[in-house]
């Protein structure tokens, strides 16, 4: 079997590692807490990243006014079949070994990757600007607005006394991992075929 077409089917299967292992983290670390609190965001459930974190995470939120964070949402019936669609699509066109469809492959993942990277952020958004009037605690800025506690899409920011960080986890890196290599796959291809210096 020629290179492009293993290099291809590799790739195809590093998504697959999705469902073994998450896929993005939010922590929050305050004074008052000597080990951070924290979520694991896998494709079928938003889990502890330690016993306890979302119960009290929760507990944090509802003082606040933001609602609870669930450990399931309607997106983690649709995100297995997008995986597993895009992992058996891979593979095949691995086998199949038209290096012009392996970029194709590339960038459906990189439109369904936009989509949920899009949901993730309108999710974020919504749980830290939905707050209940009625909140036992509200906290307002220097112009007297309300302050809102939406966490970053990545990276670190202070909120309150709290500092959250959004970041991706195994999982993404092992999705990002499989993209670049179905481009390698791609140049690899071209070079089999005969183009020894392809464009850039």
């Amino acid at each position: 079997m020629k290179a492009s077409k293993i290099i291809m089917i590799i790739a195809a299967l590093l998504p697959a590692s999705l469902f073994f292992v998450p896929m993005w983290t939010i922590e929050l670390s305050a004074p008052q807490y000597p080990e951070p609190l924290g979520m694991e965001i896998w494709i079928t459930k938003i889990a502890d990243m330690k016993t306890g974190d979302l119960q009290n995470i929760n507990l944090m939120n509802h003082y606040v006014g933001m609602k609870e964070i669930p450990t399931h949402i309607p997106e983690f019936d649709v995100f297995p079949w997008v995986v597993g669609g895009m992992v058996i699509l891979g593979v095949l066109l691995g086998f199949i070994g038209n290096r012009v469809l392996f970029l194709a492959w590339f960038w459906l993942a990189a439109i369904f990757g936009s989509i949920g990277m899009y949901d993730f952020y309108q999710w974020e958004y919504d749980y830290g600007h939905s707050l209940d009037a009625k909140a036992a605690i509200k906290f307002m800025d220097s112009a007297g607005e309300l302050i809102t506690y939406q966490p970053p899409l990545i990276g670190t920011q202070t909120i309150l006394n709290f500092e959250a960080t959004s970041l991706p986890a195994i999982g993404a890196y092992l999705l990002f991992l499989g993209m670049v290599l179905s481009i390698v796959a791609y140049w690899v291809g071209r070079y089999e075929a005969g183009h020894k210096f392809p464009p850039l």
